[in-house]
């Protein structure tokens, strides 16, 4: 197969969508078969190079387009519907567009990935150009061949809320890089409790800092809101340093930053609410997360139960990887053909 995959979201600091796109495309390479990727997409100049940097050693074609307003480049493509991808990407089997944009196509399998509906459950609470694009997308997804989501709760809301058939829908769990393990440096030498939650509401810092004052504790609380964007090995560091990682996030799509600290060595304080069910298994401490109460309940709890937790979460994270990710992308192509 020739499978075109969109990169647009690689020429941003990586996060989330940024971090799968990278680790489905390592997958699908290293399960084989000879299948050919193409990375694709209209960047910006300064973009151009986190996406080279991000591909960096990937036996993959590059039809990357450099334009000095990308963002407008990429939303125009999919409004006039015109050119055709082929037109710069020549012929294909598959392609596999993000939800940065929504590239028109002649022929060939059309997909995307949906990595969760937040934007439409919670518009209010989210940016509106980040609404706009995000229901964008969800609205195209009703017209694709194969719709890939992260987890089952995700799948679920996507049959619910945009009626797309489940015979469509593929669930590619996300899994952990090889940066996220126990062994190596770890950040400071004093105990501290970590999280990754930022200002964003979704990702609930207020609660989480009324929380660790109810602690009265004399670890300090490290998170991302105070330390702004880390690298994979920054955050690692800080994983594998960490007493207690705790993400109490009010919705997700899959939760990534839990596997990545259970993966690391740390035990887990997670919100209870049902989209982080798989991300946690059976390996977390699972609290409220409007509950600034609760949250410091599962902190002490976590404290007290650490020695229990780590390998619990150690083995749990086990179970995702991105060789994984990549066969189901590759099998669900070549069903859908």
């Amino acid at each position: 197969m020739r499978i075109a995959y969109d990169v647009t979201p690689l020429s941003h600091p990586r996060t989330g969508v940024g971090n799968y796109i990278l680790g489905a495309l390592e997958g699908m390479l290293d399960a084989g078969g000879g299948h050919e990727l193409v990375a694709f997409g209209p960047v910006s100049l300064r973009g151009r190079k986190l996406l080279d940097a991000a591909l960096e050693g990937l036996s993959v074609e590059r039809r990357i387009v450099t334009v000095p307003y990308a963002h407008a480049t990429r939303r125009a493509w999919g409004g006039l519907g015109r050119p055709p991808a082929e037109r710069f990407l020549g012929p294909f089997d598959v392609l596999h567009f993000s939800d940065w944009m929504r590239p028109p196509q002649r022929s060939g399998l059309r997909s995307t990935m949906i990595h969760d509906l937040g934007p439409l459950r919670y518009p209010e609470r989210l940016h509106p150009r980040t609404v706009r694009m995000h229901t964008g997308t969800a609205n195209e997804a009703r017209g694709c061949d194969l719709v890939f989501v992260n987890s089952e709760f995700t799948a679920t809301d996507v049959v619910e809320r945009l009626g797309v058939s489940r015979e469509r829908v593929r669930v590619a769990y996300p899994g952990v890089f090889p940066v996220f393990t126990p062994e190596g440096p770890a950040f400071r030498g004093d105990p501290f409790i970590f999280s990754t939650a930022t200002p964003d509401w979704r990702k609930n810092l207020d609660n989480l800092r009324r929380a660790w004052k109810l602690l009265h504790t004399d670890l300090p609380l490290i998170t991302l809101g105070d330390l702004g964007y880390r690298t994979d090995d920054q955050l690692a560091r800080f994983y594998r340093g960490a007493t207690v990682f705790v993400y109490p996030s009010r919705f997700e799509g899959f939760g990534i930053p839990v596997l990545e600290a259970m993966a690391s060595g740390a035990p887990c304080v997670v919100s209870s609410h049902p989209s982080l069910d798989e991300a946690c298994g059976a390996a977390a401490i699972r609290v409220d997360p409007e509950s600034p109460e609760a949250i410091a309940a599962g902190i002490r709890e976590a404290l007290e139960r650490r020695d229990e937790l780590v390998p619990l979460g150690l083995a749990h994270a086990r179970r995702f990887t991105w060789l994984e990710t990549g066969r189901v992308h590759l099998q669900s192509y070549a069903d859908a053909l």
